[in-house]
């Protein structure tokens, strides 16, 4: 595929079409329109395209399988996600209230972290979470402060596996030199699950462990699995949760595994390696689910050309909205919703509008030619890490979310206001 060719429509929403005047439509909602009405930066969630990801998590899997909700959390999302099946994974008290606040019940919540403080442990037993997942010997101090017979919790520990994923080194988490979970090669994990099993009102269900993030190579997964089953299969515990990771395409020319095809390769590891058929296999997709569900859609506000070096397209977002390209490296894609199928002969640099050289959001975009100020311009698949990952740099609200589905779009996420930024001043 020539560098000036279309988008690939395979990095679009799963309901995606192109309408008679040649703008996107999502879920049947023309988003140059869905722009002029919501005003930009938007992002544009295919409801649908959600409900179908989650499916097949909840086939790939067993009972457990819980949404990453670090990837994307509102209480739509939560209540969407709990609808088809799927448990909540939260990592924070605010995670926390969020699922609680969309309906999820506690018992389908599993509680993550690698910092848990007492007030979060203490409202995660109050409420009677589903599992907390052990991350350090300092938080088995704590819970030993807080359990009892009388006041009882499940846990799954998370071990740390010795995989190095092939992924960036920031987001790469099953290698020994790790600031999360307990080493199974150093005997951390082991001496961690017989302190827990030795204390009263701990019931150990399970191990969990999670070896990266974006990680394409299901051959990796199949690889932790293996080395989880020779640790999981002596210990007689129920679950083995495999974490999430599954990687996504963002960029023409990438493919990346379907989650049944992630959820197979491990389920074949496991069972090669001897792992009974009776455990129960749980992992916990983000990523997957949510990313190319979304949509960005900015409006340009500046366009500088300078002869002989390059053009910059300056738009009303950045790296509040998507930190992902100035923490990674990560790479996208950038079109006019209104002309998609338009060849994209233009370079560009696509850059934010923050007070930061680093502000870029496509280093060498491919974009129509004749892009002026006042145009739109998308980046596709930007449902996971854009919104949750958002910041108020420069003061900048943040955007809002809408939800597409059967021709009607909702609002879930009101953009903020200046008069928003201001409530936290007390003076």
């Amino acid at each position: 595929m020539a560098a000036a060719d279309p988008l690939e429509f395979s990095l679009l929403p799963l309901t995606s079409t192109i309408n008679e005047q040649g703008h996107l439509e999502i879920g049947g909602c023309d988003v140059v329109e869905l722009a002029h009405t919501y005003g930009t930066p938007l992002f544009v969630y295919d409801e649908r395209h959600l409900h179908i990801r989650c499916q097949e998590a909840v086939a790939a899997f067993d009972d457990g399988v819980a949404f990453a909700s670090k990837s994307f959390l509102c209480r739509a999302m939560a209540s969407l996600a709990a609808s088809e099946g799927l448990c909540i994974d939260v990592a924070s008290g605010g995670e926390l209230a969020v699922a609680l606040a969309a309906g999820v019940p506690a018992d389908r919540i599993v509680f993550h972290g690698n910092n848990k403080s007492m007030e979060e442990l203490i409202t995660a037993l109050e409420v009677k979470v589903r599992h907390i997942v052990i991350d350090s010997f300092d938080e088995i101090n704590r819970l030993e402060r807080l359990v009892s017979d009388q006041a009882p919790v499940s846990v799954l520990v998370r071990v740390t596996p010795g995989v190095e994923a092939h992924t960036h080194e920031f987001i790469q988490t099953g290698q020994e030199d790790s600031k999360f979970g307990l080493s199974v090669a150093s005997g951390a994990a082991l001496a961690a699950i017989e302190r827990l099993r030795a204390m009263a009102g701990i019931h150990v269900a399970g191990i969990h462990a999670h070896i990266g993030s974006q990680v394409f190579d299901v051959e990796s997964f199949a690889k932790a699995a293996t080395i989880l089953a020779e640790f999981f299969i002596p210990l007689g515990l129920e679950e083995l949760c495999v974490g999430g990771g599954l990687g996504v395409a963002y960029v023409n020319g990438e493919h990346a595994a379907t989650i049944g095809e992630w959820g197979a390769a491990i389920r074949s590891a496991l069972k090669e390696a001897g792992v009974p058929d009776s455990t129960v296999v749980t992992a916990e997709p983000g990523r997957a689910i949510v990313a190319s569900a979304a949509v960005t859609i900015y409006r340009v506000g500046t366009i500088k050309r300078l002869p002989d070096i390059r053009t910059y397209v300056a738009v009303d977002g950045g790296m509040s909205d998507n930190p992902r390209p100035i923490l990674y490296g990560s790479g996208y894609e950038a079109f006019d919703p209104a002309r998609v199928s338009a060849p994209r002969p233009e370079t560009v640099r696509v850059v934010g509008k923050h007070c930061e050289s680093g502000d870029v959001i496509v280093p060498d975009a491919q974009v129509p030619e004749g892009i002026a100020v006042g145009d739109l311009l998308a980046t596709p698949v930007t449902g996971a890490y854009g919104y949750s990952m958002a910041s108020n740099y420069n003061r900048v609200t943040r955007p809002a979310v809408v939800f597409v589905a059967d021709g009607t779009a909702r609002l879930v996420l009101r953009r903020e206001t200046d008069a928003d930024l201001l409530t936290l001043e007390v003076e």
